[in-house]
């Protein structure tokens, strides 16, 4: 009998506590209200980019120490990167303060609604406003529409989105502008204040909309930019305390655009660029960085000499040309590799560790990466390593055994999915390390020949 009661006292106390917790959430929302927002979607990629500006009021009587920002949940799967800050100043004067975007749950969230909390560096205060700037970046959000097509077709696509911002607050004021790739627009929603004007849709603007106000819209476009994906690139980084950093890249490529249907004729693909392919790709560029050296590009049959190499103080640029262009729904596997001087890449930390300081993503331009791993290998004999990277990725250790290894070396494994290049940022690998361990292969041949 005891037992039950403490059983029902558990159970109350339990729906309390939820219900306060709901209740806070509700009365935190009611306390802001979005002044003016505006959107940008820029549709001019594969890679959709949406850019976002929010005027917030705090009309609540306590201070608010988090904005939140709603997407629905068909979209919230794609978002790939999501950046916010804090806009200080006016027009000359403007600076931006970066924020933390973290993921978060809300009690009872209408039509499964999905949520990001940008945290303030300072809560906002009673009757205070601010405003901010946040980009997110959408992938495989763009629907090929015929979903295969010819050779000479050009690429039309979906993109689905809203004419209303979706957001948890009461928004007094919004407009969305949408940009195509060009003209070339089959159709497009048309709800209350629609205009267009060139490669410009917009919608509003709209005033005094309530939370979780939703006006689905649809816009059919050409759109036959490079639809240029990785599945997987597997970064192999490799250093060497003898001065090199050596660099390999295996890539497995994909059109991920519209299907190509019925015969490819290299004859018209020659005769005709302009219509004979359209929506093919057949030019890649990989940004590399500078002083690179010993650069190769090949594929399962050997090398592929289709590449040129330019090099200046600051970047190099490597141009390749797969054995054959890519349509829709074709694949294309090869590797790149190079090396690099071990000094602008390796230092040493106050605390007498070194570490590698190096740039994680993906080469290619304009490119999605499905999957990407990156493997750091130390030198033999390396203790104690461990990665630092500005967001979240999968890590673990491996062993990778080379000629004339005797313990192994120490891999440092990244993994990281839905990679955009957004994620171009630099990330270091520390590690310590004895330099006896450098004179040890070097005596190893000697010590074998004495036997």
């Amino acid at each position: 009998m005891d037992a039950l009661r403490s059983l029902g006292r558990v159970i109350v106390a339990f729906w309390i506590l939820s219900h306060l917790s709901l209740l806070a959430y509700s009365s935190f929302l009611q306390d802001l209200q979005i002044l003016n927002a505006e959107r940008r979607i820029d549709l001019s990629s594969h890679i959709v980019k949406v850019f976002l500006t929010l005027k917030v009021e705090n009309t609540g009587a306590s201070p608010v120490s988090e904005v939140l920002l709603a997407f629905p949940p068909t979209q919230v799967d794609h978002i790939a990167s999501l950046k916010a800050a804090l806009t200080v100043g006016k027009k000359k004067k403007k600076s931006y303060v970066p924020l933390e975007v973290n993921p978060t749950d809300l009690p009872d969230a209408p039509n499964q609604t999905k949520y990001f909390s940008i945290s303030l560096l300072n809560p906002l205060n009673a009757g205070e406003t601010a405003t901010f700037e946040v980009l997110y970046i959408l992938t495989h959000s763009l629907e090929p529409f015929p979903a295969e097509i010819n050779q000479a077709e050009s690429q039309l696509v979906y993109f689905r989105d809203s004419a209303i911002i979706l957001s948890p607050y009461y928004i007094k004021q919004q407009t969305t502008f949408i940009r195509t790739p060009s003209t070339k627009v089959e159709s497009f929603t048309r709800v209350e204040s629609t205009n267009r004007a060139g490669t410009e849709i917009k919608y509003g603007p709209y005033k005094d909309r309530p939370a979780y106000s939703y006006s689905p819209v649809i816009v059919h476009f050409e759109n036959n930019k490079p639809f240029a994906v990785v599945e997987e690139l597997v970064r192999e980084v490799e250093i060497s305390h003898w001065g090199n950093l050596q660099i390999t890249e295996h890539y497995k490529l994909s059109h991920a655009g519209a299907r190509h249907k019925g015969v490819f004729s290299r004859v018209e693909y020659q005769s005709r660029p302009s219509s004979g392919g359209i929506s093919s790709f057949k030019h890649l560029l990989a940004r590399l960085p500078p002083r690179v050296h010993s650069v190769f590009y090949r594929d399962e049959i050997g090398n592929i000499s289709s590449s040129h190499l330019r090099v200046d103080y600051l970047k190099s640029d490597l141009e390749i040309e797969p054995r054959y262009p890519l349509f829709g729904g074709w694949k294309a596997t090869f590797v790149i590799g190079y090396g690099l001087p071990l000094e602008d890449f390796l230092f040493e930390s106050p605390d007498g560790r070194r570490y590698l300081n190096f740039t994680f993503g993906c080469p290619l331009a304009e490119t999605v990466v499905d999957k990407l791993i990156i493997k750091v290998v130390l030198p033999e004999g390396s203790k104690d390593p461990s990665a630092v990277v500005p967001f979240s990725v999968k890590q673990h250790l491996e062993t990778k055994y080379s000629y004339l290894d005797v313990a192994g070396r120490t891999v440092v494994v990244l993994e990281k999915e839905n990679v955009v290049p957004e994620h171009n940022s630099p990330f270091q690998v520390y590690y310590s390390f004895n330099p006896i361990f450098m004179l040890a292969e070097p005596l190893i041949p000697h010590l074998d020949s004495s036997r």
